[in-house]
C-alpha cells in the first residue's frame, strides 16, 4: 500500500492509502467526543488540516504496551 494523504478532521484522524490494485483505502479513528472542536454556540466545528505523522508515530511509540486481545466476534 502507498500513502496518498493524511488529514486531521478535528473529530478524527485519517490516513488515505492505495492498495496494489489502486483501490482507495481510508483508515481513521475517532477522537473522544469531549475533544471534538466546537464553535462559540457549542456546535460541531469540523475541519480538514494536515495530520502531523511525526507526532502520531511518537504517540504510538510512547504507548508501546501490548494491547489486550479480546475473544473476537462470535458466531450466532
Amino acid at each position: 500500500m502507498t500513502n496518498h494523504g493524511a488529514a486531521d478532521h478535528g473529530v478524527s484522524e485519517a490516513l488515505y492509502l492505495r492498495d496494489p490494485d489502486q483501490n482507495g483505502v481510508e483508515l481513521y479513528w475517532d477522537r473522544p467526543q469531549e475533544q471534538w472542536p466546537r464553535n462559540e454556540k457549542g456546535e460541531l466545528a469540523m475541519y480538514t488540516r494536515h495530520l502531523d505523522l511525526g507526532s502520531l508515530l511518537a504517540a504510538a511509540h510512547a504507548n508501546e504496551a501490548v494491547p489486550e486481545v479480546g475473544e473476537g466476534p462470535k458466531d450466532l
